[in-house]
This record gives structure tokens, sequence and C-alpha cells, in this order.
């Protein structure tokens, strides 16, 4: 599974959030190298290069060309709890055993 983290540049805060994804789905027991994460700005975004995009939550309205089921917006992108909330819904949607 593929998960991209999105951000206005795609730098700073796409790559924190990503490491925040691999940091939950190590707590959830989970091996990191069963998963493809990556992060992006939103211009590079296209509705195939991934499962899943996480976004702050402002920007969403931006990836207009992927499909509502696959754009997980956090509101707090420095929050762990909300981005553990948004991997486990992913999780959960796909049937992936976790803590």
């Amino acid at each position: 599974m593929k998960i991209v983290a999105v951000c206005q540049s795609g730098l700073g805060t796409s790559f924190m959030m990503q490491m925040n994804i691999e940091q939950v789905l190590e707590d959830e027991g989970l091996d990191t190298d069963d998963f493809t994460l990556d992060h992006t700005d939103v211009g590079s975004v296209s509705a195939d290069m991934a499962d899943y995009f996480v976004i702050e939550s402002t920007l969403a309205g931006a990836l207009s060309n992927v499909p509502d089921e696959k754009i997980k917006p956090l509101k707090i992108i420095v929050s762990l709890d909300e981005t553990k909330d948004v991997v486990n819904e992913i999780l959960d949607e796909n049937n992936i055993s976790h803590k």
C-alpha cells in the first residue's frame, strides 16, 4: 500500500507528516517495509500515484483529480494523535490488523 503525504510545496511539512505516518505504523506493530511512504506537493498529485493521500484539511480541495475516498485530511498536521486516527482508519478500511 502506498501512502503519500501532501503539502503546498512538498518539502518540510509533507516530510514531517510522512515521518509521523511511519511512526504510527511502527507504534501499531506493523512492518513499515510493507508500505510505501512518500511526500509531494499539491501540484504534483495524480490519482494513480498512491492508494491514499494524507493532506492538511484546507488543501484537500486542491486534489479535485483524486477520488474522495483516497483523501485523508488532517486538521492539525503536527498532531501525532490525529495522524494515528487517520492511519488506523486506512488500516481498518483495508482489514489490516493492528494494535
